[in-house]
């Protein structure tokens, strides 16, 4: 390709991405509104019997102490004083309330091919999701293991038990989706930002919601390795679609064959 059509190309695509960033963000938001309402309904419909989400929770229990690995309660131990806690509670909720909206919109604006790779893998790993927790629903260290304390309804304005779980299933706990999603919102910003440590400080908050959910009680080792699992499986589904619709677009749009002779 020659310099001047190399630009033209550039250019074109430049005003595509322009075009849709510009036309685009009401449907952004209907999308993620329709997609969202879909996944929470799913997970209130299959909401899963508490004395079975109990038992496969100590069945994860037992699994993680033969495999020494059973850390919850000891990291909750040593982080239960007033700041620490507090702090990794208000993490906990930012990482399901605040920081997603605002790196889609910042990703929306600043980066949009890696908007769309991190929105693609977020509503594929929702689907691949939904099966799991109707079939094996877990309940959470807070609410199955004596000694674990839910800090997030003792130290902030939102309870997590009670009447609040008419909005919510509180035995999805396999996968852990906080902290899937924490690790693909840091990698996308890791590509978007443009300084050293912002892209350290994009990577550092996977780790952190790690570590939040497992002290604040509301998730196993093990639901964390199976949220990571299960988003990585739908960034692979969204990478594989988008393909092939690309090669389907690619293809309807070759030209006609030239007649030979």
């Amino acid at each position: 390709m020659s310099p001047p059509a190399a630009s033209r190309r550039t250019g074109e695509k430049a005003r595509t991405l322009t075009k849709w960033i510009g036309a685009g963000w009401r449907r952004q938001l209907l999308l993620f509104l329709a997609a969202y309402c879909v996944y929470d309904l799913a997970r209130w419909v299959f909401v899963g019997d508490p004395s079975r989400a109990i038992r496969h929770a100590h069945w994860i229990l037992r699994l993680e102490r033969g495999m020494g690995v059973a850390i919850e309660a000891s990291v909750q131990r040593a982080l239960d004083s007033s700041v620490p806690i507090w702090v990794l509670s208000n993490v906990y909720l930012a990482a399901q309330l605040v920081v997603p909206p605002a790196a889609f919109v910042w990703l929306y604006r600043r980066s949009p091919r890696v908007y769309r790779g991190l929105r693609d893998t977020v509503l594929a790993t929702w689907l691949i999701a939904i099966p799991i927790f109707a079939l094996f629903p877990v309940a959470p260290p807070r609410l199955a293991e004596p000694g674990i304390v839910d800090t997030v309804s003792a130290k902030m304005a939102v309870a997590l038990t009670g009447r609040s779980t008419i909005f919510y299933n509180p035995f999805a706990a396999v996968p852990s989706l906080h902290v899937g999603f924490a690790v693909a919102i840091g990698v996308a910003l890791f590509l978007s930002l443009p300084s050293r440590w912002a892209k350290a400080l994009a990577l550092l908050w996977g780790p952190t919601v790690a570590l939040a959910v497992l002290a604040t009680g509301n998730h196993y080792l093990f639901d964390i390795v199976a949220g990571l699992l299960v988003t990585i499986a739908g960034f692979g589904a969204a990478g594989l679609i988008g393909r092939l619709s690309g090669a389907r677009r690619h293809t309807g749009c070759l030209p006609d064959p030239v007649p030979a002779g």
